[in-house]
């Protein structure tokens, strides 16, 4: 039997996803192996496997994220952490879009997309600039937003941020322009 497959068997058996047993388990304040099988094995009538399936995703899950903070703390390191505050700004923003919005770190950027689907990324270039790339096919590029050309193959669009104050409105409307056509 796949992962997937035990995934699934759970999903069938409890109506619950990975994403909402992990919310359980955090409102319960659990956090470690043996005390996420004992929970899910006695509420949920799991069998061992299952419930250990489900272990092993929450608790990857938290790692991942401190393995996100570290690349964040990477990618922003040095002279180009001038760039943080604007970045977490952008972020903050394209947060309130959806539920669905998730930020993913990158080696080089920071990727933001709508489910599994990537609409923008942000790049801290250099202590001079911060990049803005946006994927929004057969829209003309206009105003600050140029053609990304090869600068990023994965985004239609580029804005050059040289001062932290030009992370504006105008930048959030093409994230949200660019968050509305993309599906999962």
């Amino acid at each position: 039997m796949s992962f997937q497959a035990y995934l699934d068997n759970i999903k069938a058996k409890t109506g619950k996803t990975p994403d909402d047993f992990a919310k359980l388990a955090s409102q319960k304040g659990l956090a470690k192996h043996g005390e996420i099988i004992a929970w899910l094995k006695t509420e949920y009538g799991l069998g061992h496997g299952h419930a250990n399936a489900i272990s092993m995703v929450l608790l990857k899950s938290d790692a991942r994220k401190d393995n996100s903070d570290e690349k964040l703390d990477k990618l922003f390191s040095g002279k180009k952490d001038i760039w943080r505050a604007a970045g977490e700004g952008i972020i903050a923003k394209v947060s309130e879009f959806g539920p669905d919005v998730v930020v993913s770190v990158g080696e080089t950027y920071v990727n933001l997309m709508r489910g599994k689907k990537k609409f923008a990324i942000l790049q801290p270039s250099s202590v001079e600039r911060l990049d803005v790339g946006i994927k929004l096919k057969g829209v003309k590029p206009e105003g600050r937003f140029e053609a990304a050309g090869s600068w990023n193959s994965m985004v239609t669009h580029r804005v050059r941020i040289s001062d932290r104050n030009e992370t504006d409105a105008e930048i959030v409307s093409w994230l949200k322009r660019a968050y509305d056509v993309a599906t999962s």
